[in-house]
């Protein structure tokens, strides 16, 4: 990813000519896409780029998206993506597709993944949501550590991984039903926890609420909440805190 520090320092290494900087700095912030109008400089600002929310769209609009950051040389995430996204983009060069994180991706380019991102599911049905964690976090440049099937109702399984979840820039927890495993995680670790309520449970879980309140409501401190089946937006924050960890 290319933020607009390490496009001064290529400048003043020598790497890129000033037209090259020039052209960089002053191209078109707005890249048209049909109907859409995406942010074409925000990697440039955030070092991280625009990503797509594939849920609600069209596979054709979808496509034209995906074929517009590709032809600009942006990578590519795509997010809840279902099948019918997915084959409407199979022909793009590079372009990957997880079913179970409903994660399209096109890499920009390789690059050694840096630091620890800790991601934790509760149960099994919450994997989905863990893994559009993890898999947002490896796609900008972190190295993540899985572990699944934590919840609550074994605490025993967590102390085996004490040290994966100690050595983390930063830990998401992923958990439904009653939503208790990101407090107890905060309790154990020492970076900050990243709670992601899912919406698994039964009817008095009201889709994800009866968790998104627990882990709101939470004792412990230190442990942040993101929006139900928010996976992409902990995985990013993860990524966030890990790559300005691991630089400081």
């Amino acid at each position: 990813m290319t933020s607009l520090d390490s496009l001064l320092e290529a400048f003043r290494k020598g790497r890129i000519d000033a037209e090259d900087l020039k052209r960089r700095l002053t191209g078109e912030s707005i890249l048209k896409a049909g109907f859409s109008r995406l942010d074409n400089q925000r990697l440039l600002r955030r070092g991280l780029p625009e990503t797509i929310y594939c849920k609600d769209k069209t596979p054709d609009q979808v496509r034209e998206i995906v074929l517009a950051m590709s032809r600009a040389g942006q990578p590519v995430l795509g997010t809840k993506a279902g099948p019918e996204h997915a084959q409407a983009v199979a022909d793009v060069e590079g372009l990957s597709y997880n079913p179970v994180s409903q994660l399209l991706t096109v890499p920009a380019g390789k690059c050694e993944p840096t630091g620890k991102v800790a991601v934790l599911s509760a149960g099994a049905a919450d994997l989905p949501v863990a893994e559009e964690a993890a898999g947002t976090a490896e796609f900008f440049g972190s190295r993540v550590l899985r572990h699944f099937d934590c919840g609550v109702a074994g605490l025993h399984r967590l102390m085996d991984i004490l040290d994966d979840l100690s050595q983390a820039s930063a830990v998401v927890v992923a958990a439904g039903m009653d939503g208790a495993l990101p407090s107890v995680v905060g309790g154990l670790c020492p970076g900050p926890v990243i709670a992601v309520p899912t919406s698994t449970g039964y009817g008095a879980s009201f889709g994800g609420v009866s968790a998104l309140l627990a882990m709101l409501n939470t004792c412990s401190p230190g442990v942040v909440v993101v929006n139900i089946d928010n996976g992409f937006g902990a995985g990013y924050a993860a990524h966030v805190i890990n790559s300005k960890r691991t630089t400081s």
